[in-house]
């Protein structure tokens, strides 16, 4: 039976924090290992919401590959592409937007509650209103038949099924490959330094390439348990976002030791958020050693985004081959 074929995009709108190190990155590497996955800069994604200034998207995006090669993603085991590398992705969005209610569009909960939750940027644009129709065409483009999603996250792939099944109905024929879910291991959900999500909108991120002497500084005004205002006050771990965040970076001896003296008031914040600092700094070493490498061999990231394109590229060319004879594009088949 054909291995699985997975495919999933990320936006590069900044560098990576450690909540997409724990919740993103991690089953990437994970997913390599066990399907033929496709991973790609969803760069005119990031222009849908970044338009008003781009100037950044393409150095986000080659920085954001570097990441993933230095957290351990292996082109000979993933395929890593820029979306804009491939205009068969546009040409087959358009062919979606003729089958397409607007309706289906307006639906969409993401659509409005960004509208109203992003008030820095302007969303009305027509780009961000067909943001759903570009990630089906991402989807279908490469014929991945199972998308990683959180289970939160299956509305937004039904949308895309949707779309598939009504262009396959329209034209008569069975062109595009309907993705099924892959309800991805929920990755770890981490805690920003003011105790909110950890968002590069809420400048309250631990970036993955901060230097040792930044993570340190971050680490040491990291919020503890609001309600221990003093050292002799008994904390409470599961509500601390510096312990959650410790959990994920610390040996579980040390974890268990601040479980143990945090309640009964035996030991104080700022020793733990030192202890943060040196566990941070030591849990990222090997990946900042490998980054630097990268950075001193700057060719290798547009190596491996080449190699990526001349791979999805015949498929993505047979895909727009077969949509546009069951559309009738090319004239009538022969024989």
């Amino acid at each position: 039976m054909p291995q699985h074929r997975i495919l999933t995009g990320y936006r590069p709108t900044g560098k990576l924090h450690l909540g997409h190190w724990f919740g993103n990155l991690q089953n990437m590497l994970r997913l390599q290992n066990e399907y033929d996955a496709f991973y790609f800069v969803a760069d005119w994604h990031a222009l849908t919401s970044e338009w008003q200034d781009s100037s950044h998207i393409y150095d986000f995006g080659r920085d954001m590959v570097a990441d993933w090669l230095a957290a351990g993603l292996d082109p000979e085991r993933c395929t890593i592409y820029r979306q804009s590398d491939l205009p068969q992705v546009i040409e087959l969005m358009l062919y979606m937007n003729m089958v397409l209610p607007m309706s289906w569009l307006e639906r969409v909960p993401s659509y409005k509650e960004q509208q109203v939750n992003i008030s820095n940027k302007d969303l009305s644009n027509v780009g961000f209103f067909l943001y759903p129709a570009l990630m089906a065409a991402d989807i279908a483009i490469a014929r991945s038949d199972l998308v990683p999603v959180g289970e939160d996250q299956e509305p937004h792939l039904e949308l895309t099924r949707e779309i598939v099944r009504r262009f396959n109905t329209t034209f008569g024929a069975d062109v595009l490959v309907e993705p099924k879910a892959l309800i991805a291991k929920e990755g770890a959900r981490v805690p920003g330094l003011d105790g909110r999500k950890m968002s590069k909108s809420y400048g309250n991120s631990i970036f993955i390439t901060d230097p040792p002497e930044v993570m340190r500084q971050k680490a040491m005004a990291c919020m503890t348990d609001p309600a221990r205002k003093r050292k002799d006050d008994p904390g409470n771990p599961a509500i601390c976002p510096l312990h959650q965040i410790h959990k994920l970076v610390g040996k579980a001896a040390d974890i268990a030791e601040w479980e143990a003296c945090c309640p009964a008031a035996t030991c104080g914040c700022v020793a733990h958020k030192q202890q943060l600092a040196d566990d941070l700094i030591t849990y990222f070493a090997d990946f900042q050693a490998r980054r630097a490498e990268l950075d001193a061999q700057p060719d290798r990231v547009d190596e491996v985004l080449e190699a990526g394109k001349e791979k999805v590229m015949p498929i993505a060319r047979e895909t727009i081959a077969d949509c546009r004879a069951a559309i009738g594009l090319d004239g009538p088949a022969v024989g």
